[in-house]
């Protein structure tokens, strides 16, 4: 049984169109403020597109070979946060929920609108925002992953992320948990969980590189 944390309602479902392919090379908006899209949404022809959907923040995923093609292409106009993240199963992106979190939270509270983009906007991108989700409005990954592929059909975390988003909850939930202030006991229970962060370092660690 779920723990009544008080979380939030997710927004009621924005108006949508019927998905083409063609709409998976823009950004979406995913909740008020958070969009999801591809690189080609952040590129230097979509300054003007950027201002004009008050685009103020931009999360741009990437691994160290990529960074020839996907950059940060206004750092004087948007604030970025550029993570390092291969799409691969034995990638360990968990690590990076908190800072996106926090930078996407930091960009609501200040009247911003963020965009979360990788190359196509389909896997690194769309788990990260599948974790902001998940968090805010106290999800489980199979809900999360429905709300946001109603607004962005094409969304495909692979199997790795996937199984990485499923044990978040708890780990979100422990933290939520100790926050509110529960007794030692529960503390103790939860704090464990959370931990499970730090040991998907440690494993990845042991893991072979990702080509």
């Amino acid at each position: 049984m779920q723990e009544n944390m008080d979380f939030p309602s997710a927004p009621k479902a924005l108006e949508t169109r019927d998905w083409t392919y063609t709409m998976r090379r823009s950004m979406q908006e995913i909740m008020p403020g958070l969009f999801l899209g591809p690189y080609s949404a952040a590129s230097k022809s979509k300054f003007d597109v950027l201002l004009q959907f008050g685009i103020t923040h931009i999360v741009c995923v990437r691994q160290e070979g990529e960074s020839v093609f996907i950059r940060p292409n206004f750092p004087d106009n948007f604030k970025y946060l550029i993570l390092d993240v291969a799409d691969c199963v034995t990638e360990n992106i968990i690590q990076h929920f908190p800072k996106v979190r926090d930078f996407i939270d930091e960009c609501l509270s200040n009247g911003g609108k963020a965009l979360v983009h990788g190359n196509a906007g389909i896997s690194r991108s769309a788990a990260l925002v599948l974790s902001y989700i998940m968090e805010k409005y106290g999800l489980n990954y199979e809900t999360a992953f429905a709300y946001v592929q109603q607004r962005r059909f094409c969304i495909n975390p692979n199997e790795g992320f996937k199984q990485q988003l499923k044990e978040y909850e708890p780990i979100y939930r422990a933290q939520r948990t100790l926050q509110n202030g529960q007794s030692s006991k529960e503390k103790g229970r939860h704090k464990r969980r959370f931990d499970e962060v730090d040991e998907y370092s440690e494993l990845s660690e042991a893991m072979d590189q990702c080509s």
